[in-house]
């Protein structure tokens, strides 16, 4: 389920709530500005960071649900005072939910879900399938490419499905600043789409499934077919690599770990290191 549905629910179940907002953040904090979470007087929902700094949160919460004279605004010091030692202050900002209110809310979380980055996983078999899984609670919008109907199990919600007789011509629809993950069924497919990939220079991330044999096979593939050294220079493969568990749910974690990292460089305008040095 989206974070946009899960909230929507909650406020069907849960009218009565409060909704608690990081508003400004100083130093190092436990999460972000913009961060919320929603407390009814029996339920949450989102988080704050957790700890101490939540549970003052709730309480305060629940204290405006009763009715009693509180403020709609705390500035909270992360400290010894508070059991907590981030070392930073978090200001939480406190709206009673109505119907104004919530509907910005989920706006805007449908909003910060649309910008989300793009992640296209080429191949729906086992390891696409579980790459699929582990992305769905993460900040990617995640699509599927297969050629097949049937995927080898079901994928998340959340993950859309694209049937393509080509999936190497989809690669050009991507979206700037995505990232391509590529684990086909076959070698041959592997290598068109990873060929079409690597051309684009505005890709965040270009990663294919297989063993050093393989990288070397598509290595002396796309040289003739007239890739450069730059172009080359985009590949990451092996993917998730570093762990000798062939699992597809261990490969996926890894694989999920890497998405998170070099899309966080890309985003900061940073080259990851274990890109520069494949």
């Amino acid at each position: 389920m989206s974070e946009v549905a899960t909230f929507r629910r909650f406020f069907e179940a849960h009218p009565a709530a409060v909704i608690v907002t990081v508003t400004e953040i100083k130093g190092s904090t436990p999460r972000e500005a913009g961060a919320v979470m929603v407390v009814s007087s029996d339920a949450t929902c989102g988080t704050i960071g957790g700890g101490q700094l939540e549970y003052i949160a709730i309480d305060h919460a629940r204290r405006l649900l009763k009715g009693h004279d509180a403020p709609l605004r705390l500035d909270i010091p992360l400290g010894p005072e508070i059991g907590q030692c981030c070392g930073g202050r978090t200001v939480l900002g406190f709206e009673v939910a109505e119907t104004g209110t919530v509907d910005r809310l989920l706006n805007l979380l449908a909003e910060k879900a649309a910008s989300n980055p793009s992640v296209y996983i080429f191949g729906g078999g086992h390891v696409g399938v579980a790459l699929a899984q582990a992305l769905a609670p993460l900040p990617f919008n995640t699509t599927v490419i297969e050629t097949r109907p049937e995927m080898d199990g079901p994928l998340p919600e959340t993950v859309a499905l694209r049937l393509s007789p080509m999936p190497e011509a989809e690669v050009a629809r991507l979206p700037s600043g995505s990232a391509a993950v590529i684990l086909t069924h076959d070698h041959a497919l592997d290598f068109l789409i990873a060929t079409e990939a690597l051309k684009r220079d505005d890709l965040s991330y270009c990663g294919m499934i297989g063993s050093k044999t393989k990288r070397a096979t598509f290595l002396n593939f796309a040289r003739k077919e007239g890739l450069s050294e730059t172009e080359l220079s985009r590949l990451t493969m092996p993917i998730g690599a570093g762990v000798a568990d062939k699992r597809p749910a261990v490969i996926a974690a890894l694989v999920a770990s890497e998405l998170i990292h070099v899309i966080s460089a890309a985003k900061a305008g940073r080259l990851p290191a274990e890109r520069a040095k494949n």
